[in-house]
């Protein structure tokens, strides 16, 4: 489907292309403002829609919506809403902590005791 979307939206653009490129020029832009143009540009009747006129204006809508279209199917699958969710699932899970034990203060320990003397080994001559 969002293929086949791309490929109407290239079309169309197409299209839209050459529906301006083949209007005739009105010769009446910001050049004609400053004067010498007369009140025909300020003032002058509507012109007649042509046949090119509305293909500009179809086409040009229908590239909008197509875009618009485009805009939401591509972000909804795969992209995260906002920045700090997009964080959250960068960021793995932190390992647990593992709680040592806290150093008691006390009188330092007397020494272990020494170990009792070994009897001598028994030797018989």
């Amino acid at each position: 489907m969002y293929s086949a979307l791309i490929v109407i939206l290239i079309l169309d653009s197409l299209i839209l292309t050459a529906a301006v490129l083949l209007q005739a020029g009105s010769g009446g832009g910001l050049a004609s403002m400053g004067g010498g143009a007369g009140t025909e540009t300020i003032m002058g009747g509507r012109q007649a829609t042509t046949l090119l006129t509305k293909v500009t204006w179809w086409t040009a809508g229908i590239f909008l919506f197509l875009a618009l279209v485009l805009t939401f199917m591509s972000q909804s699958g795969t992209q995260v809403r906002s920045v700090l969710e997009g964080q959250q699932q960068q960021q793995q899970a932190p390992a647990p902590v593992q709680q040592a034990p806290l150093p008691i203060e006390t009188q330092p320990a007397a020494p272990p005791p020494a170990p009792p003397p070994q009897p001598p080994p028994n030797r018989r001559p």
